[in-house]
């Protein structure tokens, strides 16, 4: 079954930047909507990027024109590019991969996420 793990977080300043990887094992991916979210204590976790298998993206009004989602399916691998970063950017971040049944979708696989402070 496939297992994801997330890479790349740290501490930022404000303004400053951090890529995020995301790499998939025994799968592969490259047929899936891939998803990047984040959350931070006590509050719901909250759906930040989404990338089709076509590499076609779709971000929160949040982070929209700051973060970049990109896929190298031979690589079996996501990227999240993090820009411009704000204080109220810090959470752990979260890669899933998407399923559909029917009409409705829903994330079977999670990374344990990576940690990203901007302070």
């Amino acid at each position: 079954h496939v297992q994801l793990v997330e890479s790349g977080g740290g501490l930022a300043q404000p303004g400053g930047s951090l890529t995020l990887s995301c790499v998939a094992s025994g799968d592969t991916i490259g047929r899936y909507c891939m998803g990047w979210f984040r959350q931070v204590p006590d509050k719901e976790r909250e759906g930040v990027a989404g990338i089709e298998s076509d590499g076609s993206t779709s971000y929160a009004d949040s982070v929209k024109g700051r973060f970049t989602g990109s896929r190298d399916n031979a690589k079996n691998t996501l990227n999240l590019e993090l820009n411009s970063l704000e204080i109220q950017d810090t959470a752990t971040y979260y890669c899933a991969r998407q399923r559909t049944n029917g009409g409705s979708r829903y994330f079977d696989v999670w990374g344990q996420g990576t940690q990203v402070t901007v302070s």
